[in-house]
């Protein structure tokens, strides 16, 4: 599935941000031209690009030193940019802005609260229905057994030529972690992330454009202030119109895979349509997952094959015209990177970041190429993005 970045830029409702600096007068926008590729564009000194090269090794090395702080800052950020549309009817209707973001943050979390409370029973059901499939599915792929083996056969033999004469390793004793201390460390870990991202997304959402309206404030000149305002609209534009779009198809994929859950006989729609659901927010590797997931659970499930085949067939299905047909229809125009770099962002905030990361990387990828593209010294690299 790709992703893109729309040229055109987008107006702030609400304001331009320009009007409230004193002696400054009000822009539009809408009437700045993009940034065209060219060479002069490009460093003027190796220099630069040596300094530039070293800041983006250090700061992606602080956001991995740092993601149990940073992650949960980048997911409210994420948020707000969703949110921020229904904040902004939600202040026309003069409601204030701190009992508005309270709401918003509600509804969103009683959503994920509820959805959970729905799920815990089927998921308890599979996973007790999974040791006891277990057989069922090694009596399945008894036809891999033999190529396993071999294969084990070969590595056990190399490894064994690869270490020669020598003295053999002496066995080192690991203390590993308990489960329970494991489970425990975990549960922190995610209470904690999830706290600072409600409490950093509530504030964004309290302040609004008061960061915005600072940036501009401090820019030394006028074309700095309209640049700055340019970069933060079509930042809020393309990606809260790219992750609403996203949702509402998940949202259909989910429904349809449900259908085909219970079409095929594998029991709980709700279950199945939500981890479709889930797991198309990460594009190409999301699905082939879950493909994988469908396949095991018709194997564990139905007595033939051609049955335990046909749940993964229909999500393949579903999600070819999902990703290929539906999606590129809607999201065309406003977005197009390049799916090697799709890819290779994926794999690289998934290392990062875990799955969290793997979910964030197209957004922040389409971040970068509105950055790219508004400035015009960043203006190779936005053309090296595009698909």
């Amino acid at each position: 599935m790709t992703s893109s970045v729309r040229d055109a830029p987008a107006s702030l409702s609400g304001g331009d941000p320009l009007a409230l600096v004193e002696d400054s007068p009000p822009i539009v926008v809408d009437t700045v031209p993009a940034v065209t590729l060219s060479t002069e564009a490009l460093p003027p000194d190796v220099k630069t690009i040596f300094l530039g090269g070293l800041f983006l090794l250090a700061l992606l090395t602080a956001f991995y030193a740092a993601a149990e702080i940073v992650l949960p800052i980048v997911v409210a950020f994420v948020l707000m940019l969703v949110l921020q549309p229904a904040m902004r009817l939600l202040h026309r209707l003069h409601l204030p802005r701190a009992l508005a973001a309270l709401l918003m943050i509600a509804v969103l979390f009683a959503a994920i609260a509820g959805l959970s409370t729905v799920l815990s029973g089927p998921a308890a059901e599979w996973a007790q229905k999974l040791p006891r499939g277990i057989p069922k599915l090694e009596e399945r792929l008894s036809f891999l057994r033999e190529p396993i083996t071999a294969f084990q056969t070969f590595m056990s033999r190399a490894e064994t030529l690869a270490q020669g004469t020598g003295p053999a390793p002496m066995p080192v004793a690991v203390e590993g972690t308990g489960l329970s201390q494991r489970l425990l460390e975990g549960t922190r870990s995610i209470l904690t992330g999830l706290l600072e991202t409600v409490l950093v997304l509530f504030f964004l959402l309290l302040s609004g454009d008061t960061f915005l309206r600072r940036l501009v404030e401090v820019l030394p000149s006028f074309k700095n202030k309209r640049q700055a305002v340019e970069i933060s609209q079509q930042i809020e534009s393309d990606i809260s119109a790219y992750l609403t779009t996203i949702t509402v198809m998940n949202i259909v994929v989910g429904v349809a895979t449900g259908t085909v859950a219970a079409f095929c006989g594998l029991g709980d729609p709700v279950l199945w349509g939500t981890v479709a659901f889930l797991l198309n927010y990460v594009p190409i590797l999301g699905p082939a997952i879950g493909v994988m997931v469908f396949l095991l659970a018709g194997l564990i499930s139905s007595d033939t094959v051609w049955a335990a085949l046909l749940p993964a067939g229909l999500y393949l299905g579903v999600h070819i015209i999902e990703g290929e047909v539906v999606t590129p229809m809607l999201l065309a125009r406003r977005f197009t990177i390049n799916p090697v770099l799709v890819i290779v962002s994926l794999v690289f905030w998934y290392w990062m970041w875990g799955v969290p990361g793997a979910i964030l990387a197209t957004p922040m990828l389409a971040v970068t190429k509105i950055v790219c593209d508004r400035i015009q010294s960043l203006a190779p690299f936005g053309h090296f993005i595009e698909g």
